[in-house]
């Protein structure tokens, strides 16, 4: 099948199908006309050649609407191209559209998009998973081969458990944010979600990289992983994690590690439980910052004239904080105890080479459902102190719970995003019935 026949296809699927899940909010109109340019290309083709990417609405691509889900944007076509957008293209990669998300990143289910909540493919009537839903949703219902995301806490890891496909958080600084619209500058990176392993960990690859457009970025030395290559595994228990997640989660690792013949022990981070509480003043403060190019008077609306109450909790949330920050109470309160999590990553990896945990201690519920504050903030319990750390991890499935999706975290070390895929593929190949 040449490009523009598979193009095709995946445009039919969604026009049949997204009407029912809402992962688009907008479709690339001259997606088959770069598909011909791909199909009569000579000579060496690139590593994403014919692969069909859908990306959240928050990443610039040119000529597409990134509005962020918000009204505030709504109206915002991209003037660029971000930079892992520009390398998606080098490698002959096509954009089919811009996907749904929860409004600015702001949420966890993707019910706070102003365009209308994203429905999960695998269980109808639930959430897809935030803030990263569209992207997720796209790839389990076979809109693309693969799509972008955004990580500040867990973003993409957790959508891609609640519908069933891999999502990986890189390092931080492992991929370039120029071009990305942030909710949080010290935490933000730009991730992969696919069906398998091999195809979320080959965009990863050609997306990362130094870039002189990010100071923050770097090219990481990655470890280099054989296949006979003996892992020892940790793994992590933490209260408010569901004795049938956590019971399933550690019956895969049981079962890879004995095939393998991989050493496995129960080890405790001290401070993972800080997670949360130090995670929210660093995103609220970071947020409030970014935001106030927002004003209205550049491009767009107003932000607090047009959001969701969602964003508006964090701005507000934001602003009080700020202005307590003379006294240091939060802000710089919070960075010192996001360097003692940081600190207790790496002390494990000096035992460990993986660490794992269930992705959530939430499944996903049902469209509408009233949960609480502290019920949402458990659905991130588990993923945010990666982001704080700052190390790398990914979400692989690792089979139903009460008949939903559930996902296996792997968490290694920072720039040791190889040692992620060697646990996952193993667990893929283990558990062979769970690939997409």
């Amino acid at each position: 099948m040449n490009v523009e026949s598979k193009v095709k296809v995946f445009l039919e699927k969604i026009q049949k199908g997204d009407g029912k899940i809402n992962a688009f909010l907008e479709v690339n109109s001259h997606v088959l006309e770069e598909a011909r340019v791909l199909d009569a290309k000579k000579g060496k083709k690139g590593r994403l050649y014919g692969k069909v990417i859908a990306v959240k609405s928050n990443i610039n691509v040119k000529g597409l609407t990134c509005s962020c889900a918000s009204k505030t944007l709504e109206g915002y076509r991209a003037t660029y191209d971000a930079t892992v957008i520009e390398k998606i293209k080098a490698e002959d990669g096509l954009i089919i559209g811009m996907t749904n998300m929860d409004e600015f990143a702001a949420g966890w289910s993707g019910e706070t998009s102003a365009f209308g909540p994203t429905i999960n493919p695998r269980v109808p009537g639930h959430v897809a998973g935030g803030s990263s839903s569209g992207s997720a949703a796209a790839v389990a219902a076979g809109f693309c081969d693969m799509a972008l995301g955004s990580e500040t806490g867990g973003s993409t890891r957790v959508p891609a458990s609640f519908c069933g496909i891999v999502g990986v958080k890189p390092s931080y600084g492992a991929v370039s944010r120029y071009g990305l619209i942030d909710l949080s500058m010290s935490l933000d990176q730009i991730a992969s979600l696919a069906r398998t392993v091999d195809d979320a960990a080959l965009l990863l690859d050609v997306i990362s990289g130094k870039d002189e457009k990010d100071c923050r970025s770097a090219t990481l030395s990655s470890v280099k992983v054989t296949s006979s290559h003996k892992l020892r595994v940790g793994i992590i228990r933490l209260d408010g994690v569901p004795v049938s997640i956590q019971r399933q989660v550690e019956s895969c690792a049981e079962k890879v590690c004995a095939k393998h013949g991989w050493k496995q022990s129960v080890t405790e981070l001290d401070h993972l439980h800080l997670g949360i509480q130090t995670y929210f003043p660093i995103v609220w403060t970071e947020f409030f910052s970014a935001t106030r190019r927002f004003d209205g008077r550049r491009y767009g609306k107003r932000i607090e004239e047009v959001a969701g109450k969602e964003v508006l909790r964090r701005i507000y949330g934001g602003s009080e904080i700020v202005r307590a920050e003379s006294a240091g109470r939060y802000y710089f309160k919070a960075l010192r105890v996001k360097d003692l999590i940081r600190q207790e990553f790496d002390n494990a990896f000096t035992e460990f080479d993986v660490l794992i945990t269930p992705t959530s201690a939430v499944l996903p519920f049902k469209l509408g459902s009233k949960v609480s504050f502290d019920e949402l903030a458990l659905i991130d319990l588990l993923t945010c102190p990666v982001n704080l750390a700052g190390v790398c991890a990914l979400s692989v499935p690792s089979g139903t719970v009460e008949g939903k999706p559930a996902g296996l975290q792997v968490i290694a070390g920072y720039g040791k995003e190889a040692l992620l895929f060697h646990f996952a593929r193993a667990l893929e190949k283990t558990n062979g019935n769970l690939k997409n």
